[in-house]
Formats: C-alpha cells, structure tokens, sequence
C-alpha cells in the first residue's frame, strides 16, 4: 500500500512539474498564466436552451476545462462553469497558428474564457466554436482520478473546492441548500416575522441542553461561551414588544461527528408572542411543506429509497409513541422503581438521579426515536426534559412541548415558552442539580433572563429547525457532512 501510494505521489508532482513548465512557456509568449477579468456574455445553461436564438451568434463563456479530446488541427473540449457543461470546438484554420499553439498549453483543470459562434457538430451536440481565448487560472494540480469524479469520503470533506469541480451533483446539493434557506426566509418574511441577529458570544451558555465552546474575551477579562442556542435572546425580545421574530444563523456544540451531527450546525429559531405550541405544530408543517415545494416542486418526496409524505403529518403523546413502540405505558408508572424496572428490561441505561419522566426520555430517545420514518410531532413531553417550556395545565408534570421527526431523526422542536419567571427560576436550580451530578450538557442558571421575564412575557409559541437535518432530507443526502460546505476534520498535513 505504502509503495503504491509512493508511486502515485511520484506521479502526481511528475504532472505538476509539466504544468509549471507549460505555465513558464505561457509567460516567456508574454501571456499572464493567472489573467484577469473577462466579460462573460452567456452560461452554457443559456446556450443549450436557447440554440434556436443563439445559432451562429458570437457569445463569450468562462469555465474550467474538463476534457480535451482531439488530433493534429482540431480538437474538441467541455468547459464547466455555475450552470453545466457546454461543448467548445478550436480549429487551427479558426483561430490561426499562434493561438491554436497557446490552446496547445492548457490542460485539464485550467480555467479559461473564450469567445466564438454556438452551431451543432453533425452529430447535433450544440458546441461554441472558439475564435479566440484567454487563460484565467492555470491549474498546476491535475484534477483527481482521472476526472472521472472523486469518490474518497474524506478527501471530498476535506478539499470541498475538488468535489465541487469533478461532482455536479454536489454542486447542485449545495445550491439547493441556498434556495431552502432562501425558502424558509420568504415564509417566515411572509408570515410578518422580523430576522434578527442576537450575540454568538454568550455569558450563560443557555437554551438548550448541550455542552458548549468556551472563548476568553481579552478586553472584559472573562470568559464566554459560543451559543448553543438562539433562544433566550429572541425570548427577551418577545419580552420587548417584538412580537414576531427568527434568526437563521450558526450554533456550536462541543458534541461528538456523526452522520447527523457537526459542532457547527445551522438552526432557525422562530417566537411568535400570543401563540401556542398548537399554532407552532401547524405552522411547522405549513413551513416545511412550502419549502419542498418552492424548492423540489413537491411535498412527497424520496429520502434514502424511503418514499416520505411530507403533507401527511400525525400527531401521537411520548407515552403513547412508548407504548406502541415498545409495549411499555408509562401512564400507569408512579414510581421511579417501576420506571428503572422498565429501563433494564429494554437494556436502555439511565443515572440513579433521574426521574420517571427522565427515564421514559431515554426509553424514546434509544427506542423509539428510530421508528419513526414518516412526519411524526411527538407531543407532550416530561417537564424534568423540558426546562423552558410550559406546564400542559391539565397534567403539570408534562410540558406543552412537541418534537418533529422524520426518518427517524428529529428535525424540529417546539413549544409552548414558559413565562413564568419563579417556575423557570426553579427549573434552573433543577438544572444547576443536575450539573452537580455531573450532567455537563444541563442548563446554567441565567439570572438576566429571569430578570427579563419578571417585566412579563407575553404567552408565546417557539420553534426551532435543524436546517442542515431540512437540508439532508430535502436532498436525499445520507450525512450532516454532505450538506456542510466545510464539515470539521481533524488536522491533516498538506500533501
């Protein structure tokens, strides 16, 4: 393995020194191998559904060349830009000797623009025959395996710009995931919510049960945490009078990588005062739907070879989505003995500190959680699990709180917001216990916030949506790390 390895690498600078020689002929004709701007008339995606308009008609492109096939006086090659391939032609008898020997220097991977007429080979592959050309970037690294795409996981996280260049479809994810970002925004821009923007940099890691990132602020002398959550700031400006508002922006959890998880992750947080965790369900669904459609043109949609309906959405209890999962109704459970019980017979492990409530929570959360492959909001969660939202009033040990899943995943989670600032005082010394017995991923106590809900807080409604887990679904792509331009890696020498 290590030979082949060095054999390749041998190759690999072989091919690079060859660049850099025809990058030296490039400047002893007097020619800038890194040029400069080019007016750009049409992309190819204009070209090839437009022919009828454009036939015989001058245009000038700019892309990467992606092949080059051809003898002596003639060749033919395929040029890449944002929209697609197009088919271009250089002739010796069209662009003369001396051009045609520059054309003769590039090589695939360099980055060019070029002027010439759109017609169709005899074939009828619609092609631009080149008049003239200029070099934009000459690629001194040939592209990986052979062009015919990179397919190494790790290398594609790593080097995103090559999976960009060699796999259209990875182009094509990314560009999606702008336009359902984009699609998330005009629905909530529509439904009179105003974006805001609240700090990154916290002094309480607070709304959500994570274990944070931890900066030093050399100017205040002290430390701060990176937001694991968007929460009890847009919380505190529901409390001003904003009453409607969201945020699209990063989150950082100094958790493991997997397939559904990143440290750095893309959340939107929506607060609607005067409103219910009902009223967020719905608008959830509503959300979710119109940006399949505006996006995909659909609500059902293929995830995995699984056919999912995103405009058919059930509603079920945890108890109840317990109790048809696994058998197990914690309805008629009244001690924490009966609850433990139930734990180690389902294998599922648990603290000796937790309650009932918190025990059924991992019970859903190891069991359940996976069955759950078409839209499902489980509703109705144990108030010990749900430090911030409202008691249900007719049981006030579970929360008016709901969670969306998908192909067995949580997507979104919702609920009625606790506005009762001597409730959620003491749901933070609950949660201040909790750290002492060692769960770091509990809540901190965040005095301020407290402060700000004495002023009063309207009753509101909340929702957060992983928008990278949206993304996934919504491009049928397997890992969090396809739809994350830059996933983190650990540190690995340049080659």
């Amino acid at each position: 393995m290590a030979k082949h390895q060095n054999q390749e690498n041998q190759d690999v600078n072989e091919l690079m020194q060859v660049r850099r020689d025809k990058m030296q002929e490039f400047i002893d004709k007097g020619i800038e191998p890194f040029g400069r701007k080019y007016i750009v008339t049409h992309h190819a995606k204009d070209i090839l559904e437009n022919f009828a308009a454009l036939e015989e008609k001058d245009v000038r492109i700019a892309g990467r060349l992606m092949a080059i096939r051809g003898h002596g006086k003639a060749s033919f090659a395929v040029v890449a830009d944002i929209t697609g391939n197009i088919q271009v032609y250089f002739r010796l008898d069209v662009m003369g000797e001396e051009q045609y020997a520059d054309f003769k220097l590039l090589d695939i991977g360099d980055i060019i623009g070029l002027e010439g007429s759109v017609f169709k080979t005899h074939r009828g592959e619609i092609t631009v025959k080149v008049k003239t050309f200029s070099i934009g970037a000459k690629s001194l690294r040939p592209l990986p395996e052979k062009f015919h795409g990179l397919k190494d996981v790790e290398t594609r996280y790593r080097q995103r710009y090559l999976d960009l260049i060699v796999n259209p479809d990875v182009k094509h994810t990314f560009m999606n995931r702008t336009k359902i970002i984009q699609a998330i925004r005009r629905f909530l821009d529509n439904k009179s919510f105003l974006e805001v923007e609240t700090p990154v940099m916290n002094p309480i890691a607070g709304g959500a049960n994570a274990r944070p990132f931890i900066t030093h602020h050399n100017a205040l002398d002290m430390d701060m945490y990176l937001r694991i959550a968007t929460e009890l700031y847009l919380k505190r400006l529901i409390v001003g009078g904003l009453e409607r508002v969201y945020e699209i922006g990063r989150i950082f959890r100094n958790e493991g990588v997997d397939n559904r998880h990143n440290p750095e992750f893309t959340s939107v947080e929506t607060y609607q005062a005067f409103a219910d965790y009902n009223d967020v369900m719905d608008m959830t669904e509503a959300l979710i739907a119109q940006v399949a459609k505006d996006v995909l043109g659909t609500t059902v949609i293929t995830y995995q070879e699984t056919k999912i309906d995103l405009g058919n959405v059930r509603r079920i209890t945890m108890i109840d989505a317990v109790r048809e999962a696994v058998g197990k109704d914690f309805s008629q459970v009244t001690t924490v003995e009966q609850a433990r019980s139930i734990a180690d017979e389902l294998k599922v492990p648990y603290e000796q500190y937790h309650s009932i409530g918190e025990i059924m929570y991992q019970i859903f959360d190891e069991k359940v959680e996976e069955t759950l492959i078409q839209p499902t909001f489980v509703i109705q969660y144990p108030t010990d699990v749900s430090p911030l939202a409202k008691r249900n009033k007719e049981n006030p040990e579970y929360v008016d709180r709901f969670e969306l899943f998908i192909y067995g995943r949580e997507l979104a989670n919702g609920f009625s917001e606790l506005n009762d600032p001597i409730d959620q005082k003491q749901r933070f010394i609950d949660q201040q216990e909790q750290r002492e017995h060692g769960d770091d991923e509990a809540h901190m106590m965040d005095e301020d916030f407290i402060m700000a809900l004495e002023y009063g807080m309207p009753p509101t409604g909340g929702l957060g949506i992983g928008v990278d887990r949206l993304v996934m679904l919504l491009t049928d792509s397997p890992s969090i790390r396809d739809v994350i331009l830059f996933p983190h890696m650990k540190n690995k020498p340049v080659e």
